[in-house]
């Protein structure tokens, strides 16, 4: 027996566990790297590049799938609220934001591929969001142990929110382009 369903299933979980590694690596060199990059022009300069890959990551999705213009409206909009929330947040909640929602993904995506081979007790989508969230609350316990860090049930629930919304963007994404092949 072996334990993916097909290799696509293999390689998202192997994306999601590197991850899940680089979220865990910064328990331990987050506070150094924190340092390194405390100018706030040097976290503009990275934050800019960050969302540069994330409109990146939206238009090769959307040439690859060949998007409609419902879909593209859609991501668009996904990435407008993205943006304003990202705007209104300090640097560490900034990449709860964005680590927490992209593990949420992947986890997602393998999940609705192993559900395409074999039956799964509860839709990918709730069980990708408590995965992820046991997870975010791992990550959080983890620190209670760790100097110089800081157990905080705040973050808890920012990662909730993170792995929450990046989710439902892309249930709703998924909803819009199995509407366009029924039509």
């Amino acid at each position: 027996m072996t334990l993916f369903t097909s290799a696509k299933e293999k390689r998202l979980w192997m994306w999601a566990l590197a991850v899940l590694v680089a979220i865990f690596s910064t328990l331990f060199v987050g506070k150094p790297l924190a340092e390194v990059f405390s100018n706030q022009d040097v976290q503009a300069v990275i934050f800019l590049l960050g969302m540069l890959l994330v409109g990146a990551t939206i238009i090769v999705h959307a040439v690859r799938t060949k998007s409609s213009k419902a879909e593209l409206a859609i991501l668009l909009g996904i990435v407008a609220v993205y943006m304003m929330l990202i705007l209104r947040l300090g640097i560490p909640e900034r990449s709860h934001l964005i680590e927490y929602g992209v593990l949420a993904i992947f986890v997602h995506k393998a999940l609705v591929e192993r559900s395409l081979h074999k039956k799964l007790t509860l839709p990918p989508a709730l069980l990708a969001l408590m995965i992820t969230f046991l997870i975010g609350v791992l990550d959080e316990c983890i620190q209670l142990f760790l100097p110089n860090r800081v157990f905080d049930p705040e973050d808890i629930v920012f990662n909730g929110i993170a792995v929450m919304m990046a989710l439902g963007a892309n249930v709703l994404v998924n909803w819009v382009q199995k509407r366009k092949k029924k039509a």
